[in-house]
């Protein structure tokens, strides 16, 4: 089964005829559909208020909080998708990890998997670990009505980066040292992570949503070489796992325009590409049968409306001859960005790229 196919057995849902799953399917839309990574965040004031004096992980495991934080940006800014509100760690704590996100650092892992042994701790992930996820998305389903939902989840270079780094890193030294110095502990790690990855986009996908997306936030960090050899075919394991749902399948990373086509050749049906590589020689790069996703640079939002309006114009340009695009940033909002400037955008993309 494929991205263009609706589930064996079921009529299409209310979402399936939505611009942004027909532009990850290949299809003609009647405008070019816009959602944004991070768009549920810190950038939204309403989103501060619900979040005050809750920690992130916590916020993750309240359904009515999720179901409230994921909605706030499709009411505001007119969306053509909502993504699910949670955190890339979420399936580690859920399957009893001792880690948080700190406040101003990030995921912090209180013992680093560095052994063999270490991988005693990796347990499989069911749907009972994460019963609140299944809760929200039935919530949000229900909300949301035609609007599609993203669900998502970290890719297993990512987070096996933050599991062997013990928290976030610039170098990667120690996750790097161990797929150069180790590489059956390094892939028995990522085919591990691979399992839990799976487990948790199944069950997104099962409580009801239309697609997903899986982030390797920093797999920019590797050669091609290497990405193949000792990462790609456990990013492959999680496609491959969810493929038979028929729902889109989105694959991200910053940095990776050298890995544009492997990222594809791993089985995603759309790529998400970040601003530093225009859309169409990502579209070379990434060869035919894919979807697009992306890429107006973040900072161009702290800009005046006429800026930003003229950078987005050159980005539908770039695509212009795609099969599939999916307008985003090429990478998540930033915090101190205007609100409203996120509004404006949309509603410029939408009257720009109407057909």
């Amino acid at each position: 089964m494929t991205a263009n196919d609706t589930p064996s057995g079921k009529q299409p849902t209310a979402t399936y005829d939505s611009a942004f799953l027909k532009a990850c399917r290949r299809e003609p839309v009647p405008h070019t559909p816009v959602w944004f990574m991070r768009q549920a965040g810190r950038s939204l004031p309403e989103y501060r208020k619900v979040r005050e004096g809750i920690p992130m992980l916590e916020s993750c495991m309240r359904p009515e909080l999720v179901t409230e934080i994921t909605l706030q940006p499709v009411r505001r800014h007119d969306v053509d998708a909502a993504i699910y509100f949670s955190d890339i760690v979420v399936p580690l704590k859920a399957i009893g990890l001792d880690l948080d996100i700190k406040p101003g650092v990030g995921p912090v892992v209180e013992q680093p998997i560095r052994t063999r042994a270490d991988l005693a701790r990796l347990r499989d992930l069911t749907p009972e670990d994460v019963t609140y996820v299944t809760e929200a998305i039935g919530m949000l389903t229900r909300e949301l009505g035609a609007t599609p939902l993203i669900g998502f989840a970290g890719a297993p270079f990512t987070l096996a980066s933050y599991l062997v780094e013990g928290g976030p890193s610039r170098t990667y030294e120690n996750a790097k040292a161990m797929m150069y110095g180790d590489p059956e502990l390094w892939a028995d790690l990522l085919d591990r992570l691979a399992d839990i990855t799976a487990a948790f986009l199944k069950v997104q996908i099962e409580a009801g949503a239309s697609a997903v997306q899986l982030f390797d936030s920093w797999v920019g960090a590797l050669a091609p070489a290497d990405y193949r050899r000792s990462v790609m075919p456990a990013s492959a394991k999680v496609f491959d796992a969810v493929a038979g749902y028929g729902v889109p399948r989105i694959h991200f990373g910053v940095g990776t325009g050298e890995l544009l086509g492997l990222m594809g050749e791993a089985g995603a049906d759309v790529v998400g590409v970040d601003w530093r590589v225009p859309l169409d020689e990502a579209v070379r790069r990434v060869g035919p049968g894919k979807a697009l996703q992306g890429n107006l640079d973040p900072t161009v939002l702290f800009t005046d409306k006429d800026t930003v309006e003229a950078r987005a114009r050159e980005v539908l340009d770039a695509a212009a001859g795609l099969e599939g695009h999916v307008f985003n940033l090429g990478h998540g909002v930033m915090p101190n960005t205007d609100p409203d400037a996120l509004t404006r955008l949309v509603d410029h993309v939408h009257t720009h790229s109407a057909r």
